[in-house]
């Protein structure tokens, strides 16, 4: 699936209107989207009225030291798993502030996959205060591919949370 800087855009600004009128903020933590969703959100003119803050989490010990994701899960579970990004939405949420927030974490390739965890394996995870929630996604194509996706994906659940809905459909 390709997703175009056009398409990102126009999430993103469909998220800050709702935000807007909301008078809520938004916070994000990326590991293996860069700093890609907090680009699109700062894309839409007048987003510093409801974007927050933005993390880059790429390596454990940034995830622990900024957004203290307990070290211990990356034995046990690794870095792109529920777990990881669960603790990583908590904490980017408690760290800024704001009332939402979204994190990601995944194998964006072209190597780095596994058996278990195959390159487009992508968690993510959303915020609505204390309520958190999670998803597994698989998506094809390369890494700019996988990393778009993602971004569109985090950017779609958070729309559905300043709507009042849930994040993650089905």
């Amino acid at each position: 699936m390709s997703v175009t800087d056009d398409e990102l855009t126009a999430l993103a600004a469909r998220l800050g209107e709702r935000l807007k009128a909301r008078g809520e903020l938004v916070s994000t933590a990326e590991s293996c989207t860069g700093g890609g969703i907090a680009e699109a959100i700062t894309r839409i003119p007048g987003s510093s009225a409801w974007f927050e803050a933005g993390y880059v989490t790429y390596s454990n010990q940034q995830k622990t030291t900024q957004l203290e994701v307990p070290a211990e899960l990356f034995p046990v579970v690794g870095a792109v798993s529920r777990e990881v990004v669960e603790a990583m939405v908590r904490g980017a949420r408690q760290r800024s502030g704001a009332r939402f927030a979204v994190a990601v974490s995944g194998v964006a390739g072209p190597d780095g996959g596994s058996l278990e965890k195959p390159v487009g394996t992508v968690w993510l995870a959303w915020a609505d205060g204390a309520e958190v929630q999670a998803v597994r996604r698989q998506f094809p194509g390369d890494r700019q591919a996988v990393r778009r996706q993602t971004v569109a994906e985090a950017l779609d659940g958070l729309i559905r949370l300043a709507a009042g809905e849930k994040a993650v459909q089905g």
